[in-house]
């Protein structure tokens, strides 16, 4: 009843990269099963909905091989090693994405949540290159991209605009006003109501308000979501009512 978690990461104790095993998405067993699931999208609603596949970001991928705090370690104290690992991270988050587009998804997810992590300088110089060159080889595939990085992003917000995504995801800790202003106005914006203490926890009205007041800071280049995932026990009026919101302002 949870996601999948390892929890003693491949590198744990070791900066031996040679250790590191590269998976093939296609036999590796929760990847391929992404695949496959992609592919019965395809087939079934293909010519009605976007299908939106997913890859783990350089600093997630990174933080989930290291550990977080070894992970942090290394970008103070051996930069070109996280930077090698990243790339690591980077050559199969493309390589997954690309079986993700050949079996139907038309738009990569990144989920990047270890970067709001840092401050912006060693964002600017050593993750966001990493981010930048799987979001440009996803694009080269002909994929449109999303970014998604929890928590609070405030200190980052322009080198993610920077990064040419097509929609950036803003977790409810960043806000809406804040990401327009640093990402202009043409970028999308997806975010970015709280997703425990107003999705789960409001009622549809609060709901409604809540998603106004962010359409209001977004402009017209905005989608309506949580800020980050939907808990499971999310009641089902609160859902419609988010969706009810969207339809109301097309």
């Amino acid at each position: 009843d949870g996601v999948p978690r390892c929890p003693h990461p491949p590198l744990e104790r070791s900066r031996d990269l040679s250790k590191l095993p590269r998976p093939d998405p296609m036999h590796a067993e929760r990847m391929r099963d992404r695949i496959d699931a992609v592919r019965v999208y395809s087939e079934r609603v293909d010519d009605h909905y976007s299908i939106l596949g997913w890859v783990e970001g350089p600093a997630a991928e990174g933080a989930d091989v290291r550990g977080v705090s070894d992970y942090l370690v290394d970008l103070l104290d051996d930069e070109p090693f996280a930077c090698e690992l990243m790339d690591i991270c980077v050559d199969v988050a493309i390589e997954f994405a690309r079986c993700q587009v050949d079996a139907g998804a038309d738009m990569i997810g990144i989920g990047d949540a270890a970067a709001s992590l840092v401050g912006p300088e060693i964002y600017d110089e050593f993750v966001w290159p990493h981010e930048k060159k799987l979001v440009d080889g996803i694009h080269a595939m002909g994929a449109s991209v999303r970014l998604h990085i929890c928590g609070n992003t405030t200190s980052i917000l322009k080198g993610m605009g920077r990064l040419d995504c097509d929609i950036v995801d803003l977790d409810s800790l960043s806000e809406v006003a804040e990401g327009r202003a640093a990402m202009g106005a043409q970028q999308v914006l997806l975010g970015n109501i709280d997703p425990v203490r107003m999705l789960r926890n409001g009622t549809p009205q609060e709901i409604r308000t809540a998603l106004a007041d962010c359409h209001d800071a977004a402009g017209d280049c905005y989608i309506v979501s949580a800020g980050c995932e939907v808990p499971r026990d999310t009641p089902e009026q609160n859902i419609l009512a988010m969706c009810d919101f969207a339809r109301s302002t097309r």
